[in-house]
């Protein structure tokens, strides 16, 4: 992921996804973020969705690590938005988890919307920040990538939304491309004389199975989290024993 990445997007994103994003959000993650007692960390915070749901659903800090300057700006704006004392537990880290370098300070990260985006080495490199930034026993949810490329191209259309006089609109289009999958999104904006402004950006996602996940966290300490069997998100729990820890 780099610094500029999601510069079209972010004008975009919440006013086609964020509401129905969401309900998702809270449906994965709301019942381990409420138990949080130490603290949430939310890796690729984006605009905000699992940052407010954290904030709303428990009573403790929370850090919101997103590296993204187009991304950061919306979430950055929304916080300040809200009341005094949910505004005083979030912490913005605007750098990758890598990066920001913290350690013991929370008991839940949730990774929505993220894995996927990383390639491979960006990916090795994010276990062991996660692995030192939780408490043993602390939970990880992770929001899997896609499984395998797709055999032929996809397309999802998303619900047109108004704003005052304008409608908005957009699609994304996915399709393999050696061992990754482009992912191109399609935006306009229409107004009553037809089309105002149409916008495209292109992003990169690189498939892995669930086992491969399994496999590389257990080396950094992670074992499986009994009582999740939900298939969109890898639950795991960090041991005592996480080969971080120890540095």
């Amino acid at each position: 992921m780099q610094r500029d990445d999601y510069a079209v997007s972010a004008e975009f994103y919440d006013v086609l996804q964020a509401q129905q994003d969401a309900i998702r959000v809270h449906h994965l993650y709301g019942r381990h973020v409420a138990n949080a007692r130490l603290g949430v960390l939310d890796v690729g915070a984006g605009t905000g969705r699992v940052t407010l749901m954290s904030l709303l659903e428990s009573r403790v800090g929370v850090h919101a690590v997103e590296p993204a300057r187009a991304m950061r700006t919306p979430l950055m704006t929304r916080l300040a938005s809200l009341p005094t004392e949910l505004r005083e537990r979030v912490t913005v880290h605007p750098q990758t988890l890598e990066e920001a370098e913290l350690r013991d300070v929370a008991d839940v990260a949730v990774c929505h919307n993220t894995i996927g985006c990383l390639a491979p080495a960006a990916r090795r490199a994010l276990w062991p920040a996660l692995a030192q930034a939780l408490v043993p026993g602390g939970s990880l949810l992770l929001q899997l990538p896609p499984t395998h490329l797709p055999d032929k191209e996809t397309e999802r259309v998303f619900p047109d939304q108004r704003v005052g006089q304008h409608e908005y609109g957009g699609r994304m289009v996915m399709s393999a491309d050696g061992s990754r999958l482009r992912t191109r999104c399609d935006y306009w904006v229409r107004g009553a004389e037809g089309v105002l402004r149409e916008h495209t950006e292109t992003f990169w996602m690189w498939p892995a199975s669930r086992a491969a996940m399994i496999s590389d966290l257990a080396q950094h300490g992670f074992a499986l989290l009994p009582g999740r069997d939900d298939p969109a998100v890898l639950a795991m729990a960090l041991t005592w024993d996480s080969p971080a820890r120890t540095q």
